[in-house]
């Protein structure tokens, strides 16, 4: 654990144009802490306040409270002391109470998944000072109640008992709405919202055991305590395994000065954004609430109002309400307060002119001043992420190096995923309409409650509003639809965070959680019923709506191409057919870096042949077999070859145990037999004769090739043929043979000395000739310690990281999901070894099978075709030891791209 500073024990303060921290602490302050410390530096009105670090957060994991407390207490009195002296008001006192917010901090935004306390320090007492300060009686007990509920929920842990139930605060505040016949908060009467309290305190009596507690620095110490625990807490755990976030960061603690959005019709708070996070637009945008304070905004409990006018009319386009209705019952901050709009304006052009990067930022005004209480670099859609990147730099704001940076690798996913078919939509039935919260495309089963989210494969959640618990379910959903909440509600926030279709405020529909029923234009769904949303027009059609394909277009492209000026390595993709290698050419594949050929024999017309060449006991019947083969292989082999014309084709002979594809079922058995005219015994002989214990570690790869030497002629025939047949359609192909498995030099040059004489054959036979490779599929240990050895006669080396993750850990991919999540939950494993490369174990083996393989051949090709070739820190290490290219699936060629362009310039 690093030694805090003797300067400080882990508290920085902030505010009044001053600040012990700046920007670049965010390690140590968190982001909001940083950011809070950085706008004070420049000016911005930020309320004064402090930070708790995150070291102090770590300490506490381990040392607990008491200890804690007594390290940081002194300087906390101190802080509490500053800000008191700034704000002319004293905390815990009874005539003029300082009232403070506590919220988490961690070094990256995590919208949600910590807790906040607004207006603590109130008491009976206190009440009664607020009340004398203010001479506004309605304001001081609407913010006891908030308090009461808040801190209860936050701190005390009082939370519904089951999915189905309400919030226990809210289901009193839905009753008494009822009751009064009122619609809004803002409706309750002074008398409403003493009930409240006394009805708050009443459930905390009786679900605690305990009187709520009075004593503001009792309070404050169990708030900050509490903020640190929710560090720990299930909705921010998900949240960082989900982003690959460690454990070991920490939260920083922020307590703040209260201002005030909620004193009246001059006072009012919001979220705003420099440019529109979703379509990535330059223009300022967001929501607002008069008479609220900050979490009714991002709760979806009332529907916001737009900040601009254009906003404003926009969304009154897409919620169907006239124009006139829109100035009366909607206006936008820009025309209910203006002189506050053009300040907020300036505010938001200063701080992304000085982040150089798209802003969220959380603003309150209070009886008609601005205050900003955050600023961070805001959650954005993969479109977003490339366009605000691409504009930044035409813009000239940011240089071409930091625009590649800019982009998130795998955020690009979202711009590779199906989108609605225009024609398809022209004939879809809108039952709904809400905001586009975060734009796609899904289509899905509908599901009411977060858990159940993994019931259907394609689901959809749809609740009344969303809440940090419902994290998981919204990152296992296709989609998310609300029926309240704004554009920056927490659905909203987190869909875009995680590339979710999202669509927001839909208040026409009628969700019933009980009966799991949603009623949407005149339709009735039950859960498991299919509906589609469109979250870039917040359109909720009925029914499924076909896809089409994404293209690689405007600033996406222009991405790739500057990825590419940067990149050393190029990027391969691994494709079995004609389709999936034209749909990674479309993408910027280099070639193909693995074509599986067994894939091609599973089809139906194909797999009569194989089987009845496995069963076959002599040479000669199995060369009658594969000569039914050969035309099909053939075929497969030209169809890839046109789509990747002019392009290496890396195609690994037959590599699975032939167990894979006899049948092991009975009735297929006795199909089987009939079709070859064989008896029922001796196919379940030979199928009995090719199980093995460990057939990953059996009878496969080229040790199929060196037993059955007829396959491997076979497909090389099929291989040169297909080439041959091409370049006489004036198509140049490259195709470059890999045997697999390999791990001695005997095994490779005996089934190489079988590939150069069936090619000299072929030649001869065809009386023309095509250039071809014959190279190593490196998958073994042994075959990465004697790689300058197999150099002699290997042309290129591509690692298949997969099994040789397997063989190195001893870990069976089949297998490693009974233990895998225990060993990663335990921190026996940081990462999951077959989605991110081991760099000290797999990696090492890989660097040295280079390294020799290069000592014997200078130019010897090398690449990666294992799964690890899409994942981002994978390719930077496959950069760094001097790989000539990866292979990864089509859809993640994008995302290899700008990896490798990333690891150049951060090298």
């Amino acid at each position: 654990m690093k030694t805090i500073t003797e300067k400080k024990q882990g508290v920085y303060t902030f505010g009044a144009k001053t600040a012990d921290g700046n920007r670049n602490m965010k390690n140590l302050l968190g982001g909001k802490g940083a950011n809070l410390a950085e706008m004070s530096r420049i000016g911005i009105p930020v309320p004064p306040g402090f930070t708790i670090t995150t070291e102090v957060c770590t300490q506490y994991n381990q040392e607990g409270k008491k200890a804690t407390i007594a390290r940081i207490e002194e300087e906390v009195r101190a802080a509490i002391a500053g800000i008191e002296a700034t704000m002319g008001t004293t905390f815990g006192d009874n005539q003029n109470p300082l009232l403070l917010s506590v919220r988490s901090g961690a070094r990256v935004s995590m919208p949600g998944m910590m807790d906040t306390v607004l207006n603590l320090g109130l008491n009976d007492d206190s009440l009664q000072g607020i009340i004398q300060m203010t001479g506004n009686e309605r304001f001081a007990w609407d913010s006891y109640r908030r308090f009461i509920q808040m801190y209860s929920g936050v701190v005390l842990g009082l939370k519904p008992e089951t999915k189905q139930d309400l919030d226990p605060f809210e289901e009193i505040i839905d009753h008494l709405k009822d009751k009064r016949g009122i619609l809004h908060d803002t409706q309750f009467s002074v008398q409403d919202l003493k009930d409240l309290v006394y009805d708050f305190k009443d459930i905390v009596r009786k679900r605690s055991g305990q009187e709520f507690p009075t004593d503001p620095w009792d309070q404050l110490w169990r708030a900050i305590l509490a903020v640190f625990d929710s560090w720990n807490g299930e909705r921010a755990v998900y949240y960082r395994k989900m982003n690959g976030y460690p454990e070991d960061w920490g939260t920083a603690v922020n307590v703040q000065a209260m201002v005030f959005g909620n004193m009246g019709e001059d006072s009012g708070t919001g979220v705003c954004f420099t440019r529109d996070a979703g379509s990535g637009e330059n223009k300022f945008n967001g929501e607002y609430l008069i008479n609220a304070q900050g979490e009714d905004v991002v709760a979806g409990v009332r529907t916001p109002q737009q900040i601009t006018l254009l906003g404003s009319k926009r969304w009154a386009q897409l919620a169907q309400v006239t124009e006139e209705e829109r100035k009366e019952k909607y206006p936008s901050l820009e025309e209910l307060m203006p002189v506050s709009y053009r300040e907020l304006f300036e505010y938001q052009r200063i701080l992304e002119n000085h982040y150089q990067d798209m802003q969220d930022m959380e603003f309150t005004i209070q009886k008609g001043k601005l205050w900003i209480l955050q600023t961070r670099n805001g959650k954005r859609t993969g479109f977003a992420m490339v366009k605000i990147a691409m504009d930044l730099l035409k813009e000239g704001l940011i240089d071409k190096e930091t625009a590649l940076l800019r982009i998130d690798p795998p955020k690009l996913d979202e711009l590779l995923h199906p989108v609605f078919d225009p024609e398809a939509l022209k004939e879809a039935e809108v039952v709904a309409q809400g905001l586009p919260a975060s734009p796609g495309a899904a289509t899905g089963q509908i599901v009411f409650f977060a858990d159940e989210a993994a019931k259907y494969k394609y689901s959809i959640l749809v609740r009344v509003e969303t809440s940090p618990e419902d994290v998981e379910g919204m990152h296992l959903a296709k989609g998310i639809v609300t029926a309240r909440g704004g554009m920056t509600s927490h659905a909203a926030v987190v869909a875009r965070g995680m590339g979710k279709c999202c669509v927001s405020g839909a208040g026409a529909l009628k969700i019933d959680y009980k009966n799991r029923t949603l009623y949407a234009g005149g339709h009735e769904y039950h859960e498991g019923d299919w509906i589609s949303i469109n979250g870039s027009t917040g359109n909720i059609l009925d029914g499924k709506v076909a896809t089409r394909e994404p293209e690689l277009s405007g600033e996406f492209a222009e991405v790739m191409e500057l990825a590419d000026s940067f990149a050393r390595m190029e990027v391969r993709t691994n494709a079995d057919n004609p389709r999936d290698a034209a749909v990674a050419r479309s993408f910027g594949a280099r070639g193909i870096g693995l074509t599986r050929t067994e894939h091609m024999f599973f089809e139906v017309d194909r797999i009569k042949a194989m089987r009845e060449m496995i069963l076959a006991d002599t040479v000669k019947g199995r060369k009658q077999a594969l000569r039914e083969l050969l035309p099909m292989q053939r075929s497969d082999f030209e169809g890839i070859f046109r789509a990747m014309e002019g392009l290496p084709v890396t195609i690994r002979l037959l590599d699975p145990p032939l167990h894979e594809f006899v049948p092991h079922q009975l009735a297929t058995q006795k199909e089987l037999a009939e079709d070859l005219h064989i008896s029922l015994a001796s196919v379940k002989s030979k199928v009995a004769e090719l199980e093995e214990f460990n057939p990953m570690l059996g009878h496969r790869g080229c040790r199929l090739g060196n037993t059955y030497p007829e396959i491997t002629e076979m497909q090389t025939r099929a291989i040169l043929e297909a080439a041959l047949n091409l370049k006489k359609e004036g198509i140049t192909t490259r195709p470059e043979i890999m045997i697999p498995l390999v791990g001695t030099v005997e095994e490779f040059t005996q089934q190489k000395a079988i590939i150069d004489q069936t090619a000299s054959d072929v030649f001869k036979r065809r009386k023309d000739t095509v250039e071809y490779l014959v190279g190593t599929m490196v998958e073994v240990p042994r075959a990465a310690l004697l790689a300058d050895r197999i150099a002699e006669h290997a042309e290129f080396f591509s690692f298949g990281t997969n099994d040789l993750t397997q063989m190195t850990f001893g870990y069976s991919r089949d297998d490693s999901g009974k233990f895998l999540p225990v060993y990663l939950a335990k921190g026996i494993l940081k990462e999951d070894p077959f989605e991110v490369l081991d760099q000290e174990g797999v990696g090492q083996l890989v660097k040295m099978g280079t390294e020799r393989g290069r000592q014997t051949r200078s130019h010897l090709k090398v690449g990666i075709c294992g799964e690890h070739g899409g994942e981002p820190s994978s390719v930077e290490f496959c950069h760094r030891i001097g790989l000539d290219y990866v292979s990864c699936s089509p859809y993640r060629v994008p995302i290899a791209r700008v990896a490798a362009a990333q690891a150049v310039i951060r090298g």
